[in-house]
């Protein structure tokens, strides 16, 4: 594992070229820690095509350079700014393809057919990354493979999207975030972001963890709600948030494997937690709490589990 150091504080770096040889046992306990003592890692040698990912990339800042920039510095949240005044709005510009079990990549207004069908490419090596990550916490955790994935799964599999974002250059940085601070709903996240531009912070042992931009197409991972609930709470969600800046653009791809809308989510047998919740459920709790703190969101959703199954 290499360690990347930033403001006295080192962001773990999983190699995942070393789960194939000798070392794939010392590899397996870095996972595992960085999943229970950070719920947020940068993985190297991921296997997903670079040069792919520099594409994406590319097509992404020119799709909102050409369609969505000059809409978003006309909008009133800018126009507010501008006037010294603050909303609860996000300083970002953002869209989200839904891939799995449906796509609806046709349906994002000025979506190019060579974007789409490089989005498509794209996604397809991430999945099966996102499935490979799955099984390797699982081993970890002490449960079978497939684990995360069939509880994930619903009646048509689990859901599979990404979230589109540019946080462009802010004229009063220290008026606004480019997203408040909050966890995520789902369950692995898989982050590939700007080379150049910072903003990304996470909260952990009491401070703000700066994110490096990332350097040779590293994917970075975080862990959403679903799966601290699946885990029993060893694998937890982390608290992070995006930080304007007033020189730059920041770009981001998150890229969401999270459970279908009727999964049944509980934590695996073997570790327990609440009773069962649909994760529709879970999402309309979280769309009016997602900038709050999660632990009272956690509690609501135990009771009405509970409640459910007396």
């Amino acid at each position: 594992m290499v360690l990347i150091k930033e403001r006295e504080m080192e962001i773990p770096v999983i190699e995942f070229g070393e789960l194939d040889g000798e070392n794939r046992s010392k590899t397996m306990s870095l996972l595992d820690h960085a999943c229970d003592k950070w719920g947020f890692f940068m993985v190297d040698n991921h296997g997903i095509d670079k040069e792919l990912m520099e594409k994406v990339k590319k097509m992404i800042n020119s799709h909102y350079e050409e369609h969505l920039k000059e809409k978003f510095y006309q909008s009133e949240m800018v126009k507010a700014l501008s006037e010294g005044k603050t909303s609860d709005a996000d300083w970002e510009s953002s869209f989200f393809i839904s891939h799995k079990p449906t796509s609806n990549i046709c349906e994002i207004p000025n979506i190019s057919e060579e974007l789409s069908k490089t989005m498509d490419e794209y996604v397809c090596q991430l999945h099966k990354f996102a499935e490979r990550l799955s099984k390797l916490m699982c081993e970890n955790l002490g449960l079978d493979q497939e684990d995360i994935m069939n509880a994930f799964s619903g009646s048509k599999g689990p859901a599979f999207g990404t979230k589109v974002a540019k946080y462009p250059e802010c004229p009063r940085p220290e008026l606004m975030r480019g997203l408040r601070e909050h966890t995520d709903a789902g369950g692995i996240i898989l982050l590939l972001q700007d080379d150049q531009v910072p903003g990304l912070e996470f909260f952990k042992d009491g401070k703000w963890v700066p994110i490096p931009p990332s350097k040779n197409n590293t994917i970075f991972f975080n862990t959403g709600d679903q799966l601290e609930i699946l885990s029993n709470g060893r694998y937890k969600s982390v608290v992070h948030r995006v930080m304007t800046v007033k020189h730059g653009s920041r770009l981001s791809i998150a890229t969401f494997y999270n459970p279908a809308g009727d999964a049944v989510i509980s934590p695996a047998p073997k570790l327990f937690y609440p009773s069962g919740y649909r994760f529709q459920d879970y999402l309309k709790l979280y769309s009016t709490t997602k900038f709050g703190d999660k632990g009272p969101r956690l509690e609501t959703m135990k009771k009405m589990g509970n409640a459910d199954s007396a």
